[in-house]
């Protein structure tokens, strides 16, 4: 954009509520830089997906009046043309309008206008701020209000996202199946409570690990289903004024050509103008995949924890040196970044849960904050979570001396005594073996209370771990 300077030539713009000077080289207009001094908030500006949403509507929008012959085609097509060119990455400083704005993101939806209106001015000849030419409300908002278009920007930018995030997922999940499987006879202690458990094997633990994954990206996908239902049409309040009677179902059909995603017609625009529900089962889906993301990464920091004085049952990758006092100390970071993301987005669910309680009548004003704290969610996922796959999980070993020298030693074995010498005798073993230091199947054998044939039955890994019956 440049910076403002004493030679920066202005061009004067006017709005219903008085004239301003605009820098003459920007594209934005009047409402925008009212915003620009409104709302100097965080520096944060929208995220790419949802400049491309708004576009992708404002550029559907012409193609329909055109279509329907409410707006000339030298216009429509200048603004068509703009648009393409926004879609290609050209002028997206010009969207300077910051996430926390004014309420339903009237703002944003005017820096759109004016930027596309301004480009399409250019594209006939004319200069920038000519609006009698071609104007941001009368030909690039027609038959729109940010009541219908940010909601339906919203739906397709967070669609969008998570079309690239789900690949990520899907790599997770199998990479996380593929360990579960390298690791399925390494039989190790379970633990419940942090205290000694019956067997398991490091495999069955990450074989869950796995599962949760996938029924989360199912989760989340279920949820993303509600977005694929759009407002657009609905104009100010769900009545459709000042719209074409062909217009809603003409733009959602140019809509699903442009994203190439599966888009639908509501039931009722007023239901989707008024409720904020999509947006808030897809915030709740990423909270539940954080919270499970949290709950492995701290099982997996907890395993590796050592290497001499914790449980050191597998092995992290190291990445960086782990102290700037201590040398040849290696911490699990990769993890310890994960949890900080994840309850990131635990945090953006409690925004987006006030926000979305908090709409009123035919509106919900609080968009905007929705929206930035949903796709700083998403991409903060797509950004890092194939750092833990390459820089932590693929490289992940284990210990299994380790996890067998803990087994060996483990009291809870005692629990499969119970059918053969009773609950109350096989906790008395369990609390000599642990006095004398001495394992289960040791102590049992020397007070002669079972044969080593029974013992070995019973000890069967296989029968340990529930994979083969009595």
């Amino acid at each position: 954009m440049g910076e403002e300077t004493e030679q920066t030539i202005y061009r004067i713009e006017v709005d219903s509520l008085g004239e301003k000077k605009i820098p003459a080289h920007v594209y934005y207009g009047i409402q925008t830089q009212r915003a620009l001094e409104n709302f100097p908030v965080s520096g944060i500006k929208e995220h790419p997906n949802f400049i491309k949403a708004y576009v992708f509507i404002k550029k559907a929008a012409a193609l329909c009046h055109i279509e329907l012959m409410r707006l000339d085609e030298e216009i429509g097509n200048s603004i068509v043309q703009a648009c393409d060119e926004i879609l290609e990455g050209k002028f997206r400083e010009q969207f300077v309008v910051d996430v926390y704005q004014a309420g339903a993101g009237t703002s944003f939806n005017m820096n759109v206008n004016e930027v596309i209106a301004n480009r399409a001015l250019e594209i006939m000849g004319s200069s920038r701020g000519d609006y009698s030419k071609i104007n941001p409300n009368d030909h690039v908002n027609m038959s729109q209000s940010t009541n219908d278009t940010f909601p339906t920007a919203m739906h397709i930018a967070t669609l969008l996202s998570l079309k690239e995030l789900y690949p990520i997922l899907e790599d997770l999940q199998s990479i996380l199946l593929d360990k579960g499987n390298e690791f399925k006879d390494i039989l190790k202690s379970g633990r419940t409570h942090l205290q000694d458990a019956v067997p398991t094997t490091l495999g069955f633990e990450f074989l869950a690990y796995s599962e949760s994954i996938k029924r989360l990206i199912g989760r989340i996908k279920s949820s993303g289903e509600i977005l694929e239902e759009l407002a657009i049409g609905g104009s100010a309040v769900g009545t459709g004024v000042n719209t074409h009677p062909k217009y809603q179902d003409l733009i959602l059909k140019k809509l699903k050509e442009l994203t190439d995603l599966k888009l639908k017609k509501p039931k009722d625009l007023r239901q989707v103008m008024q409720s904020m529900v999509g947006m808030a089962a897809i915030s709740s889906s990423l909270k539940e995949l954080a919270l499970e993301l949290i709950r492995i990464a701290n099982d997996l920091r907890l395993l590796s924890s050592g290497p001499t004085t914790g449980l050191a049952e597998i092995k992290l990758p190291a990445v960086q040196p782990g102290s700037s006092i201590m040398p040849g100390k290696v911490n699990p970071v990769i993890l310890e970044c994960l949890n900080m993301v994840a309850f990131q987005i635990v945090g953006n669910d409690l925004t987006v849960s006030m926000a979305v309680q908090a709409g009123q009548l035919e509106l919900n004003v609080m968009m905007p904050v929705i929206i930035h704290n949903v796709l700083q969610s998403i991409q903060i996922l797509i950004n890092y979570l194939p750092n833990v796959i390459e820089k932590c999980i693929l490289g992940i070993t284990a210990n299994k001396e380790k996890c067998l020298h803990y087994l060996d030693k483990n009291t809870a074995l005692a629990t499969f005594l119970n059918p053969y010498i009773g609950y109350l005798e096989a906790a008395k073993v369990a609390k000599e073996s642990l006095e004398k230091n001495i394992s289960i199947f040791e102590l049992v054998l020397q007070k002669g209370l079972l044969t080593k044939e029974e013992l070995n039955k019973i000890f069967d890994p296989k029968f340990l771990t529930g994979e083969k019956k009595k």
